[in-house]
């Protein structure tokens, strides 16, 4: 399989709606460089004693629109090429939700399952030192991404609070409720999946109770969308986590409730379903990853990492939809594949954007020394969601164009605007 540059992904993609809408030249090159890219040594003492030194990044890749916005990994696989990828996607994605952000991405190459709790602490301390000059509640304002957590961020806020010798809780978004935190950021990348996916569907006149659904990634994301989609209805068919991948063989759908339990207890892996010690139902068999990307199925909802679905698998994958859970799950070549094939990608600028939407919420809750209820929250992360959903679609229509494409050039019309004024052009 040919080893995929996600960097050049994002800019392929970008090139094309640059293109439909004869972006500016000079704009167009400005996106497709990031402003700054911070590489910084992150020492650890171990438990054992040792010192460890590992590798991180911030990249921020455009402010035009406000301060840098996005996530921090900790993944063994993280590299300056994904990095820089996952920044530009945040711009853009920041843009097509119109919130007042720019685009930004970090991270710490480390296999973070094999570190104890106390050594996660004194990593995820050490890289706020280590980026503290860097970032902000005004500057760069990070939050969690793959496996991190709300509780790594309170370290990283408590830490720059010790830095700067003032507490900031501003700085970073994804806390816990007690340490800053929004009410309904757990649930808000699913949740506005979730009404982008409706806002579709309402499109198509097509019914929940009809769709089949494989998920991918049966983390925070997909776990949360695998409960909104059976509550709505929806038939959940086959799910995975990154140990292996389960498919119900039955017509009755897979339960939230119980593949929780399994996640918990086993992963997806050990070819049978556990309540517990308990064997439950037969009826489900073990499958691959790459075999539930191409399940026969309406709707993929692709929920782990990028470059899943390629010019390698693209002809065979059956779902009449791809939600985009993930970040740069679908490469330009499998774009180009699934297009010809009348499959829609909703994509991942638009439609897991709920997650910084809802971090915007804590950021702005943060800065006012407020506090909004759930109900409040939603509301607002609702109609934001569809307004950007028919922002979209009417670009689609208006183009004759893919809805990436149409997303793409929804935020160039944002990012337009905020560069010339930026640069005086």
């Amino acid at each position: 399989m040919t080893t995929i540059n996600p960097f050049e992904s994002a800019l392929k993609q970008l090139e094309k709606a640059a293109k439909l809408v004869n972006l500016d030249p000079k704009i167009n090159e400005i996106l497709r460089h990031p402003e700054h890219i911070v590489q910084v040594a992150v020492p650890v003492i171990m438990d054992d004693g040792a010192l460890k030194v590992f590798e991180g990044y911030r990249v921020q890749h455009n402010s035009a629109r406000g301060p840098y916005k996005g996530g921090l990994r900790f993944h063994p696989q993280t590299d300056l090429n994904e990095v820089k990828a996952l920044a530009a996607w945040m711009t853009w994605k920041c843009a097509v939700v119109g919130i007042p952000y720019g685009g930004g991405k970090g991270g710490i190459t480390i296999d973070s399952k094999k570190l104890s709790p106390a050594e996660l602490e004194r990593l995820s301390r050490s890289f706020a030192r280590a980026i503290a000059p860097f970032i902000g509640p005004t500057v760069d304002v990070p939050a969690p991404d793959v496996y991190t957590t709300p509780q790594i961020m309170a370290w990283i806020a408590d830490e720059y609070g010790k830095v700067t010798g003032k507490p900031s809780p501003a700085v970073i978004t994804g806390k816990p409720l007690e340490a800053g935190g929004s009410q309904g950021r757990d649930t808000a990348t699913a949740q506005g999946g979730f009404y982008v996916l409706s806002g579709f569907m309402q499109k198509m006149n097509w019914q929940p109770a009809q769709m089949k659904v494989a998920i991918q990634g049966y983390g925070n994301a997909g776990s949360v969308m695998a409960q909104l989609l059976h509550a709505a209805g929806y038939k959940i068919v086959a799910v995975s986590d990154s140990k292996g991948a389960l498919l119900d063989t039955t017509s009755a759908g897979m339960n939230p409730a119980h593949l929780a339990k399994t996640k918990k207890e086993k992963t997806f892996a050990g070819g049978e379903y556990w309540n517990g010690s308990v064997y439950v139902r037969e009826g489900y068999k073990t499958i691959t990853n790459a075999e539930l990307l191409e399940a026969d199925v309406d709707i993929l909802v692709p929920a782990a990492l990028e470059n899943q679905i390629t010019g390698d698998n693209a002809e065979r994958i059956k779902a009449k939809i791809v939600l985009e859970l993930a970040n740069g799950p679908t490469t330009p070549e499998g774009d180009e594949i699934l297009a010809r094939r009348q499959i829609t990608v909703l994509p991942d600028i638009l439609a897991n954007a709920g997650g910084v939407t809802v971090s915007y919420f804590e950021w702005d809750q943060n800065m006012k020394g407020e506090t909004w209820d759930k109900a409040q929250v939603f509301t607002k992360l609702e109609k934001i969601m569809n307004d950007a959903f028919a922002a979209v679609y009417a670009a689609k229509e208006k183009y004759n164009t893919d809805m990436r494409t149409a997303a793409y050039i929804s935020a160039l019309e944002r990012l337009s605007q905020a560069i010339n004024k930026k640069y005086g052009w």
